[in-house]
């Protein structure tokens, strides 16, 4: 038995649709904003704080391994309905509260390996979602994108003490952060910017859990790069969630984009 903790995004989905065709058994502890899951017999609907149930729930099913997947919105510390466990573990999350939304996450994984239950990567069931190293395209980044990229990843390199950068957008001197508000309000961002095409890196912070919190980038992303005039995006290998890969591919290929997937050794 495998526990989901699903969020938004339609990762959860391609993870759900993998395990049932696999007749794997599982349950759903449904965090999304608006209970997609609600639908399947084997979801439930519990508080992020009601720690005591969602470990009851677990414990009941003789659950012991977990998946964390799709966007789990940062929890409003006042607005959360505290059991007695949720209690007891509330001083460990209010000093995460304060370090970001990777602290909460990494917290709850030192929760749960107290519980002796093990949180295991997001992609366990799904590796066909993350692509490895090469270039997914017949457009190869130039000289000046290389550069864009290298200056990028040392921009990252000494940023990534902060918890909410995972992307940034570079052309030359002219550089974009990604704010705590994501990627896709990043690439609007450079429709107020006299930046012209550019490169869009996306890596996961230095102290990011990857068996939680994967950059992920879809149909969606591509397009969004498109309509502002991006020449193509970098990824690390094996460190992404990439979505709908095919169709992500062909429009890359049809608007002459490149799709770079750099080797994690070469990186930070």
């Amino acid at each position: 038995m495998i526990g989901l903790f699903f969020g938004d995004t339609n990762f959860p989905k391609l993870i759900l649709k993998k395990l049932k065709k696999t007749k794997k058994k599982y349950l759903i502890v449904d965090l999304s904003k608006k209970n997609i899951f609600k639908r399947d017999s084997k979801s439930f609907r519990i508080n992020i704080g009601q720690f005591g149930s969602i470990l009851k729930l677990l414990r009941e099913k003789k659950c012991n391994k977990v998946i964390f997947a799709g966007k789990i919105n940062k929890p409003n510390l006042s607005k959360l309905k505290l059991d007695m466990t949720g209690i007891y573990y509330l001083p460990r999350i209010i000093k995460a509260y304060k370090k970001g939304d990777a602290a909460i996450l990494r917290e709850l994984i030192n929760i749960l390996a107290l519980e002796k239950i093990k949180v295991i990567r997001s992609t366990h069931f799904t590796p066909e979602l993350s692509l490895k190293k090469g270039n997914y395209t017949k457009t190869k980044p130039t000289k000046d994108d290389l550069n864009d990229i290298k200056k990028g990843e040392n921009i990252l390199r000494k940023t990534n003490a902060f918890d909410h950068i995972q992307a940034i957008i570079v052309k030359e001197n002219s550089i974009l952060k990604e704010t705590s508000k994501g990627t896709k309000n990043l690439i609007k961002k450079m429709n107020k910017t006299k930046i012209k095409k550019g490169v869009l890196i996306k890596y996961p912070k230095k102290k990011q859990d990857l068996r939680v919190d994967l950059p992920t980038v879809g149909l969606d992303t591509l397009k969004d790069c498109k309509m502002v005039g991006l020449k193509g995006i970098v990824l690390k290998d094996k460190q992404n969630i990439f979505l709908e890969k095919n169709k992500c591919i062909n429009f890359a290929i049809k608007n002459k984009m490149f799709i770079l997937v750099k080797w994690k050794k070469s990186l930070f």
